[in-house]
């Protein structure tokens, strides 16, 4: 990476990594604070409220990102870096249950992840496309990580209203930091590996192995949020443990998690295991949550089965989105993407409105009953699913002056050593390709496509 490339991927993995602090910091505070607001008659409005996030963001992540593609980059991230400030300090300032639903409506209304990563494309060359991405996937596994040990401490210092509006501030001045630090694109048009294509989103809603993997996120982060409204009550009443120091069992915990997903995730790629790790995981997951619902009375019990519950979803949340490359189309990419993070969002609203209205009708049992069943469902459709292929995706520059005939160098490409798909599209300048993990021949195709320009 050049100077620019790098300090464009930093600072949007910096303000990608912040939209979602507003999300994780909260979360393992959240329902114990908002039982104590007026209006909170019932766990229900406590998974409304934790959950209405994620419902704005799904209806709008999408959208914003194509009207970024019309108007500019920057100013769809400005507007959402505005929007979702707003309603940080709109939650910071709420005195009841509904003022708090309101604020985190409009926190989720600042949709602007989609822009975020098409501005990363604008400002890095294809062949460096690939890391910067991979930046703004280690800030977000950061962030949650160390939000968990994080927002109790900070809950008790400064309070939850106290962090939102933390959060309205450091908003704030990453829109300066957008500003002045994150360089303005020289060229801004769309890229198929980062955004999405409304021509492309038949054939990836019709792929079944994407649709898995779409169902997938939905339920992870489902029962995520559905979790979170009932284990801060666990902890505090199975456990004797204070608000301010459930720190310490999720330290641990989330630690443990990091370091064991590692070896795992390096195992699947390396010997083309993948499918095994990934079905192994959601297992793990299964059993963890089949544990939660019978062992909440037990302190130690639960800091067990959480253990396992982040070794498996450590290793879901790395494999996912390799697992989404490697199925997509090669110039479909950043569709398939889109959907799935919608699916994701979709999941954070409709885990935590369940989590709530299960936990106030039947209790923990009632919750981790719903969660059982998702990870059920799931580990049913990923063992039927195809094993991925053993391939990564690579972009090459075919010229700004290019006017040859792209279904024939496409087709040529396809015919390369190693080469699995191939896919160049004139008006982006790119050819997508699939090559295999093992043996291709880099050099053959760059050659093949200089003799084209």
């Amino acid at each position: 990476m050049n100077p620019l490339e790098l300090r464009a991927s930093l600072g949007l993995a910096g303000v990608y990594a912040l939209r979602m602090l507003g999300m994780f910091l909260i979360l393992p505070v959240f329902a114990l604070y908002a039982k104590t607001l007026p209006g909170t008659h019932s766990a229900t409005w406590i998974g409304i409220a934790l959950g209405s996030y994620g419902l704005t963001q799904a209806l709008l992540q999408l959208p914003l990102g194509m009207l970024s593609d019309r108007i500019g980059r920057k100013k769809v991230i400005y507007g959402g870096l505005l929007i979702f400030a707003l309603g940080s300090f709109i939650a910071a300032e709420a005195h009841d249950i509904v003022w708090l639903t309101f604020g985190r409506i409009v926190q989720g209304s600042g949709a602007i992840s989609a822009a975020v990563t098409a501005l990363l494309a604008d400002l890095t060359r294809e062949e460096n496309r690939t890391k910067a991405m991979a930046m703004i996937g280690m800030s977000i596994g950061t962030t949650f990580a160390v939000s968990l040990v994080l927002g109790p401490l900070l809950a008790h210092y400064i309070g939850v209203n106290g962090i939102f509006a933390l959060t309205g501030v450091l908003t704030l001045l990453a829109l300066v930091g957008v500003k002045y630090l994150i360089p303005d694109p020289v060229v801004s048009r769309f890229h198929s590996d980062a955004e999405a294509n409304t021509s492309r989103l038949g054939s990836v809603l019709k792929n079944h192995d994407l649709l898995r993997l779409n169902y997938g996120i939905f339920s992870l982060h489902a029962a995520q949020m559905a979790m979170f409204v009932v284990i801060p009550f666990a902890l505090t009443t199975s456990g004797g443990l204070d608000k301010a120091h459930h720190w310490q069992v999720y330290l641990p915990v989330v630690v443990a998690g990091f370091f064991l997903m590692v070896p795992a995730i390096i195992y699947g790629e390396k010997r083309h295991k993948l499918k095994a790790v990934f079905v192994g995981a959601i297992a793990l997951m299964t059993l963890a949550q089949l544990g939660m619902a019978l062992a909440l009375d037990s302190f130690w019990q639960i800091v067990t089965w959480l253990t396992g519950y982040f070794i498996a979803f450590n290793i879901l949340e790395a494999s996912l989105p390799s697992l989404i490359s490697k199925i997509a189309p090669a110039d479909a990419k950043g569709t398939a993407i889109g959907v799935y993070n919608t699916a994701q969002s979709f999941g954070l609203f409709l885990g935590a409105a369940a989590g709530g209205v299960l936990y106030t009708h039947f209790g923990s049992s009632g919750v981790f009953g719903f969660t059982s069943f998702l990870m059920l469902s799931w580990l049913v459709l990923a063992v039927t699913m195809r094993p991925p292929q053993a391939v990564k995706s690579v972009m090459f520059h075919i010229g700004e002056n290019w006017q040859g005939n792209a279904t024939l160098l496409s087709q040529r490409l396809a015919a390369q050593r190693g080469v699995k798909e191939a896919a160049v599209v004139v008006e982006e300048r790119v050819a997508y390709l699939k090559v295999s993990q093992q043996d291709w021949d880099e050099t053959a195709v760059q050659q093949l496509i200089l003799e084209t320009n």
